[in-house]
């Protein structure tokens, strides 16, 4: 058995409140940490009420900061980051809210753009094989169906 070290709840507030200040966190991620800490439940209850009060655990910033950054930074698409959100017991009002922050104008855009950059790399031959490779790494990156098919056929039309 290892030597952990135990915190009082002013301690484990204080790491707590550092670890939200860092980035965004969600209710799961600091459940997670408070359960590493060893906290018990009663514990675990006031400092989440504490963070909550003190603006320090927001859910819905969480969501729409978590939206905006996958969306610019790892190009994912909505349904890659609705299951990401659900996962993480992100309540749907939420993830509509965060799902808005979206541009619908750069959502396309970006479709488009990753979607050409694929279509150029893939080194395939048979143009329905090479537009079914395409199709299954735009749906890997969460985009839905039709945009997906207007994409592709858009594409497929250009070579």
């Amino acid at each position: 058995m290892k030597n952990q070290k135990s915190y009082t709840v002013e301690e484990a507030t204080k790491v707590l409140e550092g670890y939200c200040a860092y980035q965004e966190r969600c209710h799961k991620e600091v459940e997670q940490k408070l359960y590493d800490l060893n906290m018990i439940a009663e514990a675990k209850e006031i400092i989440i009420l504490h963070l909550l009060k003190h603006n320090f655990l927001n859910e819905e910033r969480f969501a729409k900061a978590f939206a905006r950054g996958k969306f610019s930074i790892k190009n994912w698409g909505k349904i890659k980051i609705t299951n990401e959100l659900q996962f993480k017991n992100i309540s749907s009002y939420n993830i509509k809210s965060a799902l808005n922050e979206i541009d619908e104008v750069a959502y396309i855009n970006t479709l488009e753009k990753i979607a050409l950059k694929k279509f150029n790399q893939l080194k395939e031959p048979d143009s329905y094989k090479k537009k079914a490779k395409l199709t299954n790494f735009l749906i890997s990156k969460g985009y839905e169906q039709q945009h997906i098919y207007e994409v592709t056929k858009t594409l497929s039309t250009k070579k």
